[in-house]
C-alpha cells in the first residue's frame, strides 16, 4: 500500500465560538479530512458533542468526516452518525460487547469502520478484527482530554499494525491520535502512521498551511484520494 500521509485536524481543539470559520481555515490550509471526537462522560470522563454537531460540520465542509466514538456500546448510535454525515466511524475495542457485530453494523450503514485502542490496551486485542477494518487508530495519549504529551512508547503498535497489514494483505489505514505536532509526527510516520490527527498544535500554529504541508510531506506528496469530497453535502 502506497504510504501517503493525510492530516486530520481535530475540531475539539478549534475555537467553538467560530467553529465554521475554524473548519474553513483548516480546509483552506490543505487538511485532508476532519477528525471529530465524540465523548460520552462514561467511557471517558469528558463530554463533547453528538450527531447534531457532526451534522452541522457536514454542512460547512466538503472534507470527509472521521468520527471517533469514545462512548460505551457505540453500536447504539451508528445509524445516527451515519445520518449525520460521517464517512469514517471508529469505535474502541474496549467499549464494545460485540466488536465484530459493531464493525459490521458500521459497514452496513455505508460507513468505513475503524477500531481504536487505548495506550494501555495490548495490540493483540485488535488483531482478531484487522480483516474487518478500513482504519486502525492507535492512541498516543489517554483518550478523553486534549493537549496531552505524545507517548513515544506507543510507536511499536504502529509498527506492528504496518507489519501485519503487509504480511496478511489487510487494507486498513493506520491512524495516530495524541500529541501530534511538527516534532512528534516524524516518529509516528516512520513507525507506520498514515493518518495524523492534530489538534492543539495545528490550530495554534501561526502557519497552519505550513504545518499541514510539513506533515503531509513526511511520506511524499499526497495523491488523489477517492474519499476526498465523498461525503459532500
Amino acid at each position: 500500500m502506497e504510504p501517503v500521509v493525510r492530516v486530520a485536524p481535530s475540531i475539539l481543539a478549534a475555537d467553538f465560538t467560530c467553529l465554521a470559520d475554524e473548519i474553513r481555515r483548516a480546509e483552506a490550509g490543505g487538511a485532508d479530512l476532519l477528525h471529530l471526537d465524540v465523548m460520552d462522560g462514561a467511557f471517558v470522563p469528558n463530554i463533547s458533542f453528538g450527531p447534531l454537531v457532526v451534522e452541522a460540520v457536514r454542512r460547512v465542509t466538503r472534507l470527509p468526516l472521521d468520527v471517533h466514538l469514545m462512548i460505551e456500546e457505540p453500536v447504539r448510535y451508528v445509524e445516527a452518525f451515519a445520518g449525520a454525515g460521517a464517512r469514517w466511524l471508529t469505535v474502541h475495542v474496549e467499549a464494545c460487547a460485540d466488536v465484530a457485530g459493531t464493525l459490521e453494523e458500521i459497514r452496513v450503514q455505508g460507513l468505513r469502520p475503524g477500531l481504536a485502542l487505548r495506550p494501555g490496551t495490548p495490540f493483540a486485542e485488535v488483531e482478531p478484527f484487522l480483516d474487518a477494518l478500513d482504519l486502525l487508530l492507535v492512541m498516543t495519549v489517554e483518550p478523553g482530554f486534549g493537549g496531552q504529551s505524545y507517548m513515544e512508547d506507543q510507536e511499536p503498535k504502529l509498527a506492528r499494525a504496518r507489519q501485519l497489514r503487509e504480511s496478511a494483505g489487510h487494507s486498513y489505514r493506520i491512524e495516530v491520535d495524541g500529541g501530534i505536532g511538527r516534532t512528534t509526527a516524524p516518529g509516528a510516520v516512520a513507525a507506520g502512521a498514515e493518518f495524523l490527527v492534530a489538534g492543539s498544535a495545528l490550530f495554534t500554529d501561526p502557519d497552519l498551511p505550513g504545518f499541514v504541508s510539513t506533515l503531509q510531506k513526511l511520506a511524499g506528496s499526497p495523491s488523489a484520494d477517492p474519499e476526498q469530497g465523498s461525503s459532500a453535502p
